[in-house]
């Protein structure tokens, strides 16, 4: 006999559970919009259909359980409910993000879009009321309410009567769609399978966490966000999966977190060495340096005036040898162009543009200087140039025609962190027997280098007002110093011939500046890294061979690169060597490639601000982007020329 009420709190036996598959059943036509019969209705509460032999018995105790006959109607058209419920403005407007504390409940189990829709899930009926039932037309739709005081509720409260509620809440307009009613139910529906997944409520609300493949999307929309970065970048915080306060604080950023105690916090060493968090400080300079050492280029080529640069600066500034680029570039040239011709800015302009275009977009013009026919470039990696003080620059002329600005020397200082850097380029007195002049020369120039300016001194006690190289951690001299081979030019060539190994270090017995700096009279604590290459003067012009002309001038070591380092192994030279490639001047063009040991600094010196030439930067980006375009066109044309003949 069957019992007169279905609530729970009677002590009946529960009607035999249907099968899964007859339990999804009325689930799935309801998301799909269709009204269930008397038949649906009696099968979804477990009772047997009305046409069977035990009739069905409605409860008197409530009222509203009473059957009410009505005639069947022609099932509505089939409803849009993932349109329905993405326009529906109302429901739209009473949405809500998630607060700091519900997005940190998210990330310990739930997924934010998930936490967004169960905000507005109604808490669980504080009685027990009748079966649910549909109501038997549109206009039947009653309003739903939200249960007071209770905004969240865990995963595994939804189900049975409260998630068909919560599929069409307010999800819809009202008298176009039809929708469940919102009456709370007198007894639960039959206990669904917790991996239940309906297709509609996946494609309608986009929270279905649950089911198999949507941890897979998810994957798949946050790789998609990462991989712009590259597969060696870590993925950026911006591709978060929710925009709680909680994402704020990412593991993906590059840039290390500061917290709030560190910021509130007073410290008497603000500023100093020992300061923490000081831009010029020890932790700053082991975020970028971990041994505290940069690699430095330091070039030097006379040009011998030529107007013609070479189409190719690769071979000078990438050498093969080196796997890596260098973190700091400075280039002198001598005889760039005479200070008398007109083009001599428009000159010194290209050669400029030609070394930009050269590094390309990881470096920039930090500072560039001129003085008559020499030319002073210096150029580092763009993410170093917050690192570095005010640029300085000083000349000193050295021929008595101080007009003509050919001989003489220029001087770039500056701080990079806590070590100073002096380059000076020069151009001393040519001549074989002119020794003294160039002596001379070298005087003039440590004493008339007015350098630092308004940087500081970062150890004044060890400077010497006589000698600008003193008052630098690093000195870096490079030029044409025409220092010649003596013994003439039949005892040259004839070493000349034997091999590299054994006419090297014969070669620089003849040397006047070694033996120079043997006596001490030229570039007092300087030093210069090991030669392994040729005499860099005199060729040919677009040959390999030396002077032929009529004044066969001795092929000798003029062009020269000289360090000095105020503490001691601060400075390792790394390469050093001439580029044979560049045969548009009589000169050679010698490198060296260092590693420089930087120290922290203070806070306390003149920043550059991150100013630099940005005007060259663009005009080398716009031509090497031109120039890979002519090579693609030129490969593509080349490809489509190509004829295949069959012999």
């Amino acid at each position: 006999m069957p019992s007169k009420s279905g609530c729970l709190g009677r002590s009946q036996v529960p009607p035999p559970q249907p099968p899964a598959h007859t339990r999804l059943r009325p689930v799935g036509r309801m998301l799909r919009g269709h009204l269930n019969t008397d038949k649906d209705l009696a099968l979804h509460q477990g009772s047997p259909p009305p046409d069977s032999k035990s009739p069905v018995k409605i409860s008197t105790e409530d009222p509203q359980a009473k059957a009410k006959p009505f005639t069947p109607k022609p099932p509505p058209p089939r409803p849009k409910l993932e349109r329905a419920l993405s326009l529906d403005e109302k429901g739209w407007r009473r949405r809500r993000f998630q607060t700091s504390h519900e997005d940190l409940a998210a990330q310990n189990g739930a997924s934010p879009s998930r936490g967004s829709l169960q905000e507005g899930v109604p808490g669980p009926p504080t009685h027990i009321c009748s079966p649910p039932r549909l109501s038997t037309s549109l206009q039947e739709i009653p309003t739903t309410r939200r249960a007071p005081g209770r905004a969240r509720r865990s995963p595994s409260s939804l189900g049975n009567s409260a998630s068909l509620d919560l599929l069409y809440r307010e999800g819809a307009s009202a008298g176009n769609t039809p929708r469940l009613a919102s009456k709370l139910p007198s007894c639960p529906l039959p206990a669904m399978d917790w991996n239940f997944a309906s297709d509609s409520l996946r494609t309608a609300n986009k929270v279905d966490a649950d089911h198999a493949d949507y941890k897979l999307h998810l994957q798949t929309r946050l790789f998609r966000a990462h991989s712009s970065l590259g597969p060696g970048q870590p993925p950026s915080p911006l591709a978060c999966d929710h925009c709680s306060l909680h994402s704020a604080k990412s593991s993906f950023s590059l840039l290390p977190p500061v917290r709030a105690k560190d910021v509130r916090s007073r410290s008497y060493l603000e500023g100093s060495l020992l300061a923490s968090g000081a831009l010029m400080g020890a932790e700053e300079l082991a975020r970028y340096f971990p041994d505290r050492s940069v690699g430095l280029f330091v070039a030097t080529w006379n040009m011998q005036g030529q107007k013609e640069l070479p189409p190719n600066l690769d071979e000078l500034l990438l050498p093969a040898e080196a796997d890596y680029a260098q973190d700091l570039y400075v280039i002198g040239v001598q005889e760039g162009c005479s200070d008398r011709l007109a083009s001599a800015s428009s000159h010194r302009r290209e050669w400029e543009t030609r070394l930009q275009e050269t590094l390309g977009p990881h470096y920039v013009m930090l500072h560039s200087a001129a003085h008559g026919a020499l030319y002073v470039s210096v150029l580092l990696r763009r993410d170093l140039i917050w690192f570095c003080s005010e640029v300085e620059s000083s000349t000193v002329t050295t021929r008595i025609v101080s007009q003509i600005k050919t001989k003489g020397a220029l001087g770039i200082g500056f701080t990079f962190f806590g070590t100073s850097f002096l380059f000076i380029t020069s151009h001393f007195t040519s001549g074989d027997g002119k020794v003294s002049e160039r002596l001379l020369d070298y005087s003039k120039t440590i004493q008339g280098l007015a350098l630092p300016k308004n940087v500081p001194d970062t150890c004044p006690y060890r400077s010497n007002s006589a000698d600008v190289t003193t008052r630098f951690d690093g000195v870096f001299w490079f030029g044409d110093f025409n220092f010649r081979l003596s013994g003439g030019r039949v005892a040259v060539e004839a070493i000349l011939k034997q091999d590299l190994g054994v006419s090297v270090p014969a070669l620089l017995q003849l040397d006047q500046l070694t033996r120079e700096m043997k006596k001490g009279s030229i570039f007092k604590g300087f030093q210069e890294p090991d030669i392994h290459f040729l005499p860099s003067y005199k060729f040919d012009i677009g040959k390999d061979s030396y002077d032929t002309t009529s004044k066969q001038r001795t092929p000798s070591y003029t062009d020269r690169v000289m360090y000095r380092s105020r503490h001691r192994d601060d400075i390792c030279p790394v390469k050093y060597s001439s580029c044979p490639g560049i045969k548009t001047s009589d000169h050679r063009p010698v490198y060296g490639l260092f590693r420089v040991k930087v120290r922290p600094g203070r806070d306390n010196i003149p920043l550059a601000a991150g100013k630099f030439d940005r005007e060259l930067y663009l005009i080398g980006i716009k031509r090497r982007i031109s120039k890979e375009i002519q090579r693609q066109r030129a490969l593509k044309t080349q490809h489509s020329s190509t004829v295949c003949t069959v012999s």
